[in-house]
């Protein structure tokens, strides 16, 4: 009897271990130092942030960034190819060490993971020309207005609840919508502006203006670390401030977006 109830309290063991998923628990930043790389998830799908380039390798702002932060830990950078909906899962499961890949602070991703001090920001807002009148975005909303826009971007969805006066030509890409612009034949663009800044170097002749007000709130984008690390979010921390302050954020985000960030991060010591 007893035999029989060992047996299927080590068979009810088993089946118990074999439907848990195997947990990895984060690496300290001690570890990570120790082993000699960092393994850091970057995200392609949203260039010049993170792309292939002509020898295939990756390159782009993040990869900047992660080799300098790398460099400064001293070790060896190992850079991790995530999509949008793997950046997560990758922290949590120890595949890779942080993430990166625009990754918004929100409330619902704080459950899951914990966050650095922002790294860059991401906002909708009026890119047009230093001919137009307009001061802040409310001045678009006007049946004289004509907004270029790309066909299912957010931009549409802002003007469409924000802005029903404005006519608005829709586009199916956006160099299009800046080349719009630029010939006159629309009077703004609302989206992420700081992505429309390699499209804009192609036009020198024109003056262009970005209004200094935001559509909406300001997104801010850290460094994604798993639940806890406190070792390595807080040296990260320190290493964000120190590469805001002395300018090498903006510096590289110049690089490769052509435009200083439209909306952006001061640094600051207290975290």
């Amino acid at each position: 009897m007893r035999k029989t109830f060992r047996r299927s309290i080590l068979l009810a063991l088993a089946v118990v271990l074999l439907l848990t998923p195997t947990f990895v628990s984060a690496r300290t930043l001690d570890e990570i130092i120790s082993s000699g790389v960092i393994r850091v998830g970057v995200n392609p799908n949203y260039p010049p942030a993170a792309l292939y380039d002509d020898k295939n390798q990756l390159d782009g702002f993040d990869v900047d960034i992660a080799k300098k932060i790398a460099q400064m830990l001293g070790v060896r950078l190992e850079l991790v190819v995530v999509g949008p909906n793997d950046r997560i899962p990758f922290v949590t499961s120890g595949k890779i060490d942080f993430s990166m890949g625009f990754l918004t602070r929100t409330v619902e991703r704080a459950k899951l993971i914990d966050f650095t001090v922002p790294l860059h920001t991401e906002a909708l807002g009026v890119l047009t020309t230093a001919d137009k009148p307009f001061k802040k975005w409310q001045d678009l909303n006007s049946e004289r207005v004509r907004l270029v826009e790309v066909r299912g971007t957010t931009g549409v969805t802002f003007i469409k609840e924000n802005l029903p006066k404005a006519k608005v030509l829709l586009l199916d890409n956006h160099p299009d919508v800046v080349r719009a612009v630029a010939q006159a034949r629309g009077d703004a663009v609302i989206d992420i502006i700081d992505f429309m800044g390699k499209f804009i170097d192609k036009y020198p002749n024109v003056k262009w203006k970005i209004l200094k007000e935001p559509c909406g709130e300001v997104d801010y984008c850290g460094l994604g670390v798993a639940k806890g690390n406190e070792t390595l979010r807080s040296w990260l921390n320190v290493v964000l401030f120190d590469l805001h302050n002395t300018g090498f954020v903006e510096k590289t985000w110049k690089k490769w977006f052509s435009i200083g960030m439209s909306f952006g991060v001061q640094p600051t010591p207290y975290f």
